[in-house]
């Protein structure tokens, strides 16, 4: 297995440090602004709730294991359907692969109990031949279902780029219908690690964020997503694809 070089923060400042009532009365205070912000999210997730939604042309097909299917066997039988679309370098290695990509395919795997409780299949689509990028999903040892959408047209796509995350939903008739898509920093509801890191000291460490000085910063012209040449999930497995 890979290790991922690791280099000691450097750290040159701290915050003040307090007794614990200041401290708690501190927190009481965020929290107050924490508790609106997760209100607002309600608000507009109540809204997203309620958004239009277009249909899916029955001729749209993508490629999996099975080969060519209709788009409508990627709900697994299940009423709704979250798709990743996945950008694709042809003919790169897999340290040349989307990096921004990478690091949402690599946080949403594992066991997807919790979606599929409430009747929700998660899929990728990637937008490489499914016998080229397959391979770069079992090196990444990725278990959610894997599909290729090169050739979906624009019936799915719409003359969009991959890199998206998008929300499908299902009729009793077999009518599929897009009730949902982002993307750009849309996708972070992919990036459990980003939620994590917000409630850290030092945050994300990237440069664009509101830290106070002498907080630690990635270092200029190192991606926040790749480490020493490679995107930063694939240190944790190991050899190359087949």
């Amino acid at each position: 297995m890979r290790h991922l070089p690791i280099e000691p923060l450097a750290v040159s400042a701290l915050p003040t440090a307090t007794s614990r009532e200041d401290y708690e009365a501190a927190r009481a205070s965020l929290l107050v602004k924490e508790k609106a912000h997760s209100r607002a999210g309600d608000a507009i997730a109540a809204e997203r709730r309620r958004l239009p939604m277009i249909e899916i042309p029955e001729s749209v097909t993508v490629v999996g294991a099975k080969g060519e299917v209709p788009f409508l066997e990627a709900f697994e039988g299940r009423r709704m359907l979250v798709g990743y679309f996945h950008m694709w370098h042809d003919g790169q290695p897999a340290q040349g692969q989307c990096i921004g990509c990478t690091y949402f395919a690599s946080q949403v795997q594992g066991p997807l109990a919790h979606l599929h409780a409430r009747d929700v299949t998660l899929a990728y689509f990637c937008e490489g031949t499914y016998e080229e990028s397959r391979a770069y999903a079992d090196f990444m040892r990725y278990t959610a279902p894997w599909y290729s959408a090169r050739d979906a047209g624009d019936g799915l796509l719409a003359g969009r780029d991959f890199g998206w995350l998008g929300c499908y939903v299902r009729d009793d008739h077999g009518r599929v219908y897009e009730t949902y898509w982002t993307t750009d920093r849309g996708n972070e509801a992919g990036f459990w690690s980003y939620s994590l890191l917000d409630r850290t000291v030092f945050g994300r460490q990237e440069a664009w964020e509101d830290s106070p000085d002498g907080w630690p910063k990635i270092p200029a012209g190192q991606h926040q997503w790749r480490s020493d040449g490679r995107p930063l999930a694939q240190w944790d497995v190991t050899g190359e694809p087949a």
